[in-house]
């Protein structure tokens, strides 16, 4: 047990060396930081949202909004594929999206069959053995036919719609700038998101709770004023409201919408006012210049959201693939824009069932409070170790110093976040730490009064404690496992802490000390052990 190969005392070192070489850059100012080439460590911990402060909110999607958006996208596939069916476009007539479910008509009869085959056909699963995610039937009408989405259907578009969310979330926050965002998803339906360091949670939520649905519809002239003062648009119309007031009658079916456009920048019209451009992708730009081409001399809408935001009039064909939105827009509210059309379109709407915002005096208050809490528990056991065992009390402590090192550097290389929870992880491992040295060094006192001599004693000593020592902190991996899996946000940062605790503890209290131990047997060889 006491016989170390020099490949093994190089190794051991080196690896404690690496940490330490990890963890120095939490040491060192931000002017000291600039200065380290490239290649070297220079990354530090980073700070959660509790202890540098910053906003947290948690948002929520209805179930009932995928499912709207899932029977929307149904009716452009059905549109679609009988629009393309062989022989010829199928007719539908009578649509509707009411009671979750889609059903229209076939205006030829003797073509039901053949509509209801393209269907089955698109709505069939694309995995093995997947669920069916909608069920296509006939209705009791002749010619009818339902279109009705499954539970595993709707299931599975949740699933993809709060994955899309996450994603473009995390867009619309880099877009800011801000480092260090958390955005996970909590549950089905929920998403969490922190962003340390930013003290404005209302233009977070601003930023974060619009949908950004962008779509351009032509409007509808031929309307009847006074059907449309009574809030009844024409079949195949609808009525929005204008950003400016009042309402506007426009096409339901979008000539194009914001999935094709590819950049969106902030920029000034004609008279020098704020103004937001945007640009197209070639399949956006074509249809575009189709729309524009068949269209001039009328009104046609831009809408973001279910809003109307500018509604210019088509005076000749828009051909370049790109476009400027108007409006009484300030440098922020086009920089806001610009920023959502960029990031895409929030495939549901969240809405914040959740906010809190942890100010930087707070925080700061907490790093001293840990930084107290962590040098009082280090005093406090290397005093109690010293005490009792001497100088293999000693080599106790100094194992906890490279512990503390240990766990700083791997948090910091693999990018793990600092939160209090964390520190609260990180005091209980060290006054956990030293738990191996005292079962090690009562059981080389036990042998000790059996009368074995010194080496015996120390070999047997680590050797028995070894046993004890990995069987208890294999049960406490596995319960900072279940934490990890099954906790949310602080008791992952605990879990997370403590796993890397446990670990770099059994590395230092048995293996450094007991290399430390053997390089002073084989030095001294002491004849009677003071422990």
């Amino acid at each position: 047990m006491l016989d170390f190969p020099k490949w093994k005392i190089w190794s051991i070192w080196l690896t404690i060396g690496l940490c330490a070489l990890l963890a120095l850059p939490n040491a060192l100012p931000p002017s000291m930081l600039a200065s380290i080439p490239d290649g070297l460590p220079k990354s530090q911990l980073p700070l959660g949202l509790d202890l540098r402060g910053g906003s947290h909110l948690m948002l929520e999607a209805l179930p009932t909004d995928v499912e709207k958006a899932k029977l929307e996208s149904l009716e452009e596939t059905v549109r679609g594929e009988l629009r393309a069916a062989e022989g010829g476009a199928i007719g539908i007539s009578d649509l509707s999206l009411a009671g979750n479910r889609l059903s229209f008509s076939v205006t030829e009869l003797a073509r039901t069959d053949q509509a209801v085959q393209i269907l089955n056909k698109v709505t069939a699963p694309l995995g093995l053995g997947a669920s069916r995610e909608v069920e296509v039937a006939r209705g009791s009408v002749p010619g009818q036919i339902v279109l009705t989405p499954t539970q595993a259907g709707i299931n599975a578009a949740v699933d993809s719609a709060m994955a899309q969310a996450v994603e473009v979330i995390r867009k619309r926050i880099d877009e800011l700038g801000t480092r260090e965002p958390t955005i996970v998803r909590q549950g089905a339906t929920r998403i969490v998101v922190q962003v340390p360091g930013l003290q404005d949670p209302e233009a977070l939520k601003a930023l974060l709770g619009k949908t950004a649905k962008l779509e351009f519809k032509l409007a509808d002239v031929t309307a009847d004023q006074v059907e449309v003062s009574q809030g009844r648009a024409p079949p195949g119309s609808q009525i929005l409201p204008v950003q400016d007031g009042g309402t506007m009658v426009v096409k339901r079916r979008a000539i194009i919408s914001g999935d094709q456009l590819v950049d969106a920048q902030v920029s000034t019209d004609q008279n020098g006012a704020p103004a937001v451009s945007f640009r197209f992708d070639s399949t956006g730009g074509r249809r575009f210049a189709q729309a524009t081409t068949e269209n001039v001399g009328k009104p046609f809408a831009i809408i973001l959201d279910g809003v109307v935001i500018s509604a210019p009039n088509i005076n000749e064909p828009i051909l370049g693939g790109s476009g400027i939105i108007m409006g009484n827009y300030t440098v922020q509210s086009a920089n806001e824009l610009a920023i959502l059309l960029r990031s895409g379109k929030l495939p549901v709407e969240l809405k914040v069932v959740e906010e809190r915002t942890v100010g930087p005096d707070l925080g700061a208050d907490s790093i001293r409070a840990g930084a107290i809490a962590s040098i009082v528990a280090v005093l406090a056991v290397a005093l109690l170790m010293v005490v009792t065992y001497g100088r293999f009390g000693v080599y106790a402590v100094v194992a906890l110093f490279f512990n503390v090192i240990m766990i700083l550097g791997i948090m910091s290389a693999a990018g793990f976040t600092l939160t209090l929870p964390g520190i609260a992880g990180m005091v209980l491992t060290i006054g956990a730490a030293v738990d191996a040295n005292v079962l090690i060094n009562e059981r080389i006192r036990e042998e000790q009064r059996k009368g074995r001599g010194v080496v015996a004693s120390i070999e047997t000593g680590f050797k028995e404690a070894s046993r004890t020592i990995w069987d208890a902190n294999s049960l406490n991996i596995i319960v900072a496992i279940i934490m990890f899996a099954f906790g949310s946000g602080p008791i992952k940062g605990f879990a997370v802490v403590l796993s890397i605790g446990i670990a770099t503890s059994v590395f230092t209290a048995v293996t450094l000390v007991r290399l430390m131990v053997s390089r002073w047997v084989a030095s001294s060889r002491p004849q009677s052990l003071s422990i």
